[in-house]
């Protein structure tokens, strides 16, 4: 950590620790992009996990971008001596237009490396691994009609490419306007696993579309998943209302909402139903035993609030629409079960039968979790502003992304939009004082972090860490340590405010021992963070202890070699033990690492003078 009394840049060393907690935090306070689960989306279908166990977890069909548990597979694509090697109009060879494709992928850059494979694939269509690989990147990034171009349908195929080309050729086909094609397809040839359930979500929608009756309303196949069969038996009371079975439906209805398990995804749907039939008084005294029971549903709040305005019910969705719906159910037991990239096929699909907003805030989430990072700003920042909350959520999203991407301006700039969006959120408040914090803006930080969001009586320690942290950086070091003593205060365990507080009191050398004890303690707790092994290494050093000091620092000069101010505490550790040659190899080092200006004359000073003993 820099001298408590000059400016701090919070992007460095344990200043990373500050980020952190601004991520937890937003993550448990801001809504909606900051809810463990997406915001309810068309169906009542957020909380799937909670409800029943969950179904065996399917292969993704590919694992994609730098941050992926494992890398893409290698796969031979083309042959190693082909004379002469294709070429596209551009005078580009298939094999640099797949290198290309392979690579833009890894960056998490899945149109790009679509456009690059799908190339490769109309040089080489010989080639069935350089197919399944462009029909892959094309579902990810979208490219819908290429993808049913070029669906791979061979013998040897894996299950997950030609299954998941049968399901978009069914899909493409009912956004053609041909229901009735694309139910005898499904017919004919079902889809099997593992997209057989995302089919079975949607195959009775199809049908009602093509007119056949006897599918749409057959009952679900009781043998399947529990989740699977659960929203078939609700579509089909949906079904049964539109052909004005309205009995059938609502028993069905009922039978779900008062299921013990399976209440709390379709409680609304029962009441949206008495609504729509006319059951204003049924209704409302169903949303008033249900919140009197304790439920703490949004859904159900804000429907008893309808009906009190006497206010319109949610339509029927229509066929194509319920077809929509079902694939973002699909998507959310993909997403639930980790299996990510099926999620983003599926959310790609509903988009294409119904754009919603809701739908493609979730699919910006998902691509973030299938490690496609540009393809998830682009889905985040289409999100429109017809839906304020959704729109500041998705914005939120965007800007804890680009701040991952180090890019910082852009991050700040779309933290500004969700505040213009919802004004009085005070995760989105926090979220940016901390974004401000990382550029340096501290007295900006300061007057959101002081403001009557986030300077509350029952306020976090999280946001007195960070005012504590922007007092520091001002040089404020009294308002600085009691803001940060009141955090302890809150979460004595803390390991990164246990570190700060230390370090501030060691580095300024006025209550060394007792901040030395805190640096401990956070290291014990946390002996991986190479930025708090670097705080009990400066400690041992201003303690006098410098042999102990060297082992420290190099410990933790080990897991942040490209920290400039970790590297320059162990030069000035080797210097004080004799290793002068070593010491002014760690401070050169420093002057690669990008110091600020500050830092910068001190190693060069050093590396002229030495340090005195």
């Amino acid at each position: 950590m820099s001298s408590p009394h000059k400016p701090v840049n919070v992007g460095d060393m344990r200043h990373a620790s500050l980020r952190s907690i601004l991520v937890a935090f937003t993550a448990l306070t801001a809504a909606p992009a900051f809810a463990q689960a997406a915001p309810p989306v068309a169906d009542p279908a957020p909380r799937i996990r909670d409800v029943l166990p969950e179904p065996p977890i399917p292969a993704p069909m590919i694992v994609v971008g730098e941050n992926a548990d494992s890398p893409a597979p290698t796969i031979e694509a083309i042959p190693r001596v082909w004379s002469p090697a294709p070429r596209d109009d551009q005078g580009r060879t298939a094999y640099g237009l797949y290198l290309a494709g392979r690579s833009a992928l890894s960056r998490g850059e899945a149109e790009t490396g679509s456009a690059y494979l799908s190339a490769v694939e109309a040089l080489t269509p010989e080639q069935p691994a350089v197919r399944d690989q462009a029909f892959t990147a094309a579902l990810l990034a979208g490219d819908l009609d290429v993808a049913a171009r070029i669906s791979p349908s061979s013998d040897a195929t894996p299950a997950a490419f030609s299954e998941a080309g049968a399901l978009v050729s069914v899909v493409q086909t009912l956004v053609a306007g041909e229901a009735r094609v694309a139910n005898e397809a499904l017919k004919m040839r079902p889809v099997l696993a593992p997209h057989a359930r995302a089919a079975a979500l949607i195959g009775p929608w199809i049908a009602a579309a093509a007119g056949d009756w006897d599918t749409a309303l057959a009952e679900p196949n009781p043998t399947g998943d529990p989740i699977t069969v659960l929203f078939g038996r609700y579509h089909r009371a949906q079904l049964l209302e539109h052909r004005r079975r309205y009995d059938e439906a609502e028993a069905e209805l009922q039978g779900l909402a008062f299921d013990a398990r399976a209440a709390p995804l379709f409680r609304a749907a029962y009441g949206e139903f008495l609504e729509r039939r006319g059951k204003r008084a049924d209704a409302l005294a169903f949303y008033d035993t249900t919140l009197a029971a304790g439920s703490q549903d949004p859904a159900i709040v804000s429907a008893k609030a309808r009906v009190d305005a006497r206010g319109r019910p949610p339509a029927l969705p229509d066929y194509r629409d319920g077809a929509a719906r079902a694939l973002v159910i699909a998507a959310r037991q993909a997403s639930s079960e980790n299996a990510n990239e099926f999620a983003v096929v599926y959310l790609r699909l509903s988009l294409n039968l119904q754009s919603e907003p809701g739908s493609l805030y979730l699919l910006g989430q998902t691509l973030a979790k299938a490690n496609l990072d540009t393809a998830s700003r682009d889905a985040l920042s289409q999100v429109p502003r017809s839906d304020l909350p959704l729109y500041a959520g998705a914005q939120v999203a965007l800007g804890l992304s680009l701040a991952e991407g180090q890019r910082l301006d852009e991050a700040l700039a779309a933290f500004q939009a969700a505040r213009e969006a919802n004004p009085t959120d005070p995760g989105i408040a926090f979220v940016t004082a901390g974004q401000l914090l990382q550029l340096e803006r501290y007295d900006e930080a300061l007057a959101l972090l002081n403001g009557p969001l986030l300077d509350t009586g029952n306020q976090g320690a999280n946001v007195r860490f960070m005012r504590g942290a922007a007092y520091e950086s001002l040089g404020r070091i009294a308002e600085a340590e009691a803001q940060l003593w009141a955090a302890l205060q809150q979460e004595p365990n803390e390991p990164s405010y246990l570190n700060y507080l230390g370090y501030l009191w060691v580095d300024s050398g006025t209550r060394v021992a007792e901040g030395a004890e805190m640096i401990a303690r956070a290291h014990a707790a946390d002996p991986d963070d190479g930025n708090i092994q670097d705080s009990l290494g400066w400690a041992q050093y201003r303690q006098g202890q410098f042999d102990t000091a060297v082992d420290t620092l190099e410990q933790a000069v080990a897991k942040e070699p490209a920290n400039a101010e970790i590297n320059d505490h162990l030069g000035d550790a080797y210097w004080q033990v004799g290793r002068r040659r070593e010491a002014g190899f760690q401070w050169n080092r420093v002057l690669t690492l990008d110091p600020d200006d500050e830092r910068r004359a001190e190693v060069e000073r050093k590396l002229t003078e030495g340090l005195e003993l």
